[in-house]
């Protein structure tokens, strides 16, 4: 199948809420970033992260294979650091092949929890 997407995306807008819920994970306040590789070839992905007040984080290195899909929580980032949480940040990831990136948060810091979900910006060229 052939590629589609981009290599370049950007999350500008990233918060991982206090803990809350911990007796079930997947209630548990995260981020995702969900990854499509429709490609016939291995996706090897770097991501970075940015703050305000530091300098950014990573980079952080993952492999989605030909014609899958990764669900990655950013919660579960660990080498070389973990994201904080509390902390407002964004995200870059750049792929060698074209990807489509989807952004989901899950705010359960209430009773009513909160799900909100969007494709990222991608740059329109290489170098973008």
């Amino acid at each position: 199948m052939r590629a589609i997407g981009h290599r370049t995306w950007a999350i500008p807008e990233g918060y991982l809420p206090p803990r809350g819920r911990p007796e079930d994970r997947a209630l548990e306040s995260h981020e995702a970033a969900c990854v499509l590789n429709a490609g016939d070839e291995d996706a090897h992905l770097e991501l970075r992260v940015f703050f305000a007040d530091r300098e950014p984080a990573g980079p952080y290195r993952l492999t989605v294979g030909a014609r899958r899909t990764l669900h990655l929580r950013l919660d579960d980032l660990r080498d070389p650091e973990p994201i904080p949480r509390g902390t407002d940040y964004a995200t870059v990831i750049r792929s060698d092949v074209p990807v489509v990136v989807q952004h989901t948060r899950l705010d359960a810091r209430r009773a009513e929890s909160a799900l909100m979900t969007t494709l990222a910006w991608a740059a329109a060229e290489e170098g973008a």
